[in-house]
């Protein structure tokens, strides 16, 4: 479907990175225009893992997608070809928390690369200057635009 309709996008994500070349068709070659690959990771030990293959994918259009980020997590070095890094935590009143600073942290890194940065969603247990916040579900993504941080 996505080789036969290149006039539509495609947003294709996975924690499953090591699978990727077992699933894309003979004619992927370095990727289709159209399409759009994320890669997840919720830890540093994940970003580990995956992000250095994902790295060396024929992927045209690359995301990296911390959500649920679980941790302060360190990726600057792999987001040499990559487009957009977005951040978001967990929305569940039993949410493990996601720290605000982590979330800047990132966005840092992001700068410093010139990659575009969207904090997508704050957590249900969220985190900011060392204070607890218990967020209701339906206020996760106001209140991660509300941050304004987004580049």
């Amino acid at each position: 479907m996505m080789r036969e309709r290149p006039d539509l996008n495609f947003l294709f994500l996975t924690k499953r990175i090591d699978r990727f070349v077992d699933c894309v068709p003979d004619d992927w070659g370095d990727g289709y225009e159209n399409v759009t690959v994320g890669c997840t990771v919720e830890n540093q030990a994940e970003a580990y893992r995956r992000l250095p293959l994902f790295d060396t994918l024929p992927i045209v259009h690359k995301n990296i997608i911390l959500q649920p980020m679980l941790e302060k997590m360190n990726i600057e070095r792999h987001l040499g070809d990559v487009e957009l890094v977005v951040v978001g935590g967990e929305s569940d009143r039993n949410a493990r928390p996601l720290d605000y600073a982590w979330v800047l942290d990132v966005r840092e890194q992001c700068l410093r690369q010139s990659v575009k940065f969207e904090f997508r969603q704050c957590d249900s247990n969220f985190v900011k200057d060392g204070k607890l916040y218990q967020l209701p579900v339906r206020q996760l993504m106001s209140q991660a635009r509300k941050a304004n941080i987004n580049t």
